[in-house]
């Protein structure tokens, strides 16, 4: 199993909760939040353990992008963050992850 540590990623519409490691609503008066280091790895979809170990908990996929233009010319990869909401509640909020955000 190979990985990757990403850091420098901004959250867009929403706060992360460093503790519990999940997604939160954001600060008032604050556009982006900066996101820990994310650790990053790969499974073969046929490993059962792994496939229903990461879909037990709640998950947003968030989409990732380069700019805070998100056009699919910007699109990066999509990205699963924990949450305790419904992830319909932050797909309605339009939070996505942004490389850079000038």
């Amino acid at each position: 199993m190979s990985c990757v540590y990403i850091h420098g990623l901004y959250l867009d519409g929403a706060g992360w909760d460093r503790k519990a490691g999940r997604l939160m609503e954001p600060p008032q008066k604050v556009l982006y939040t900066l996101l820990p280091v994310v650790h990053l790895s790969t499974y073969c979809t046929t490993d059962k353990t792994a496939v229903t170990a990461s879909s037990s908990a709640t998950c947003y996929t968030c989409p990732v992008y380069k700019k805070p233009s998100r056009t699919d010319i910007n699109f990066i990869f999509p990205l699963r963050l924990r949450t305790n909401k419904d992830p319909n509640y932050w797909i309605l909020r339009g939070v996505a992850l942004l490389c850079d955000i000038k």
